[in-house]
């Protein structure tokens, strides 16, 4: 059964048997604070007219953006009370599905026919016994198939990946162009550093 029909039965045991609210609580098994409970009728007129102009006004806005809104109006501070709301006004975000792009025919590049005209990079990770993960930066020159250089560490920054960059320029001289598979190792700052050679 659920609370307000315990309290209800304890409310009928109460004025029809003439027996205490202790004694009923402990009969039907409900605690006496929840006997003495009376649901306080909130007014949450204003609060959900608001709600519907900010969700208006803001489409991409989930009901936690909408919360800090109206918590900076002083309307509502309780933010389940905000989802509550939001969700009986249906005004939950449609999620956004992916496009998918029209399949590209992929031109093969060009095979290089010398020394330095091509690098390609690439990161390789694996874990040591104990558990503790390691990367690999290897680099190879596509004509020779020599790799001018590689850098091994448990991480790897940009800034490292320049430095290394930097030493294979001296030693060897830098490539007419090195070729990624565009991961988030490179797209830091310091790979910016050489824009000329990544296309």
């Amino acid at each position: 059964m659920t609370p307000t029909a315990l309290r209800e039965v304890g409310c009928w045991l109460m004025s029809e048997k003439g027996i205490s609210q202790r004694r009923a609580c402990n009969l039907v098994g409900l605690h006496r604070s929840v006997a003495r409970y009376r649901h306080r009728h909130r007014d949450d007129g204003p609060v959900r007219d608001r709600l519907k102009d900010l969700a208006g006004g803001h489409r991409r806005y989930g009901y936690l953006r909408l919360h800090v809104l109206l918590r900076r109006e002083g309307l509502v501070i309780n933010h389940k009370r905000t989802y509550r709301l939001y969700r009986d006004e249906e005004l939950a975000v449609r999620t956004k599905k992916r496009k998918r792009l029209a399949g590209r025919e992929r031109v093969p590049l060009a095979a290089p026919e010398r020394r330095n005209q091509r690098w390609s990079m690439d990161f390789v990770s694996d874990s040591l016994c104990s558990g503790r993960r390691f990367r690999v930066l290897n680099i190879v020159d596509e004509h020779t198939r020599e790799s001018p250089g590689q850098l091994v560490d448990l991480s790897i920054s940009g800034e490292r990946v320049t430095r290394l960059l930097d030493q294979l320029a001296a030693l060897h001289g830098l490539p007419e162009e090195i070729v990624t598979d565009n991961g988030p190792e490179f797209t830091s700052k310091a790979i910016d550093l050489f824009p000329d050679l990544f296309p």
